[in-house]
């Protein structure tokens, strides 16, 4: 029912900044909310950012306040990630995904449709 294609990782120094979208298709009217969330080797999927559809409210994990900031286009469907200022700690694969139903945005076993990922390598 909704596809999530996503782009823009890659390999950015310390400090540098890289922007990823999310590009969602298919019957996302009834979406609660989108968010991000990233996994690195040998570790658990952790909970990045997130934005409702309706109020566009954000959240966001404490790891990356202030440096990462949500954003979309319910025109376009798409979501958004700026990452800034970031830190090897950050090298891992970003995944949106999407929430029918509202509940705790930070949990990834709430999420219905997720994205293929992509990689974010952040060197020393």
């Amino acid at each position: 029912q909704v596809q999530l294609v996503e782009s823009g990782g890659g390999l950015v120094q310390a400090g540098g900044s890289l922007r990823l979208s999310c590009a969602a298709s298919g019957r996302t009217f009834s979406s609660y909310a989108m968010g991000w969330f990233r996994q690195a080797p040998g570790k658990e999927r952790e909970f990045v950012a997130a934005m409702t559809r309706s109020a566009g409210s954000t959240y966001y994990a404490d790891s990356v306040k202030g440096r990462f900031t949500i954003s979309g286009d319910n025109a376009k469907n798409t979501v958004y990630l700026q990452l800034n200022s970031l830190k090897p700690e950050d090298t891992a694969v970003y995944y949106c995904a999407v929430k029918l139903r509202d509940g705790d945005l930070a949990n990834s076993r709430g999420y219905d449709y997720w994205g293929q990922g992509t990689q974010v390598t952040v060197s020393s």
